[in-house]
């Protein structure tokens, strides 16, 4: 039975999301920064780690000067 990166429970069938080559629980299965609820394949990942596309990812690892603007756009 495989287990859950997040929370490492066994994963059940009935239960299971596959994302990143992983099985998770549907809860655990969150963004890093902002904790939002993921479903598989609409996230980034980083180090093994999932983000949420739009503003986690883009803030954290975009290009310099791009972003959702104000402070974390521009990168120093």
């Amino acid at each position: 039975m495989p287990k859950c990166p997040n929370c490492n429970k066994e994963v059940y069938f009935a239960e299971r999301v596959t994302s990143m080559g992983k099985d998770w629980h549907r809860p655990c299965l969150r963004c890093e920064k902002c904790k939002k609820t993921l479903s598989a394949g609409s996230h980034s990942e980083h180090g093994g780690k999932p983000y949420c596309n739009n503003p986690c990812y883009s803030a954290l690892f975009g290009a310099g000067g791009y972003g959702r603007g104000g402070t974390e756009s521009h990168k120093y």
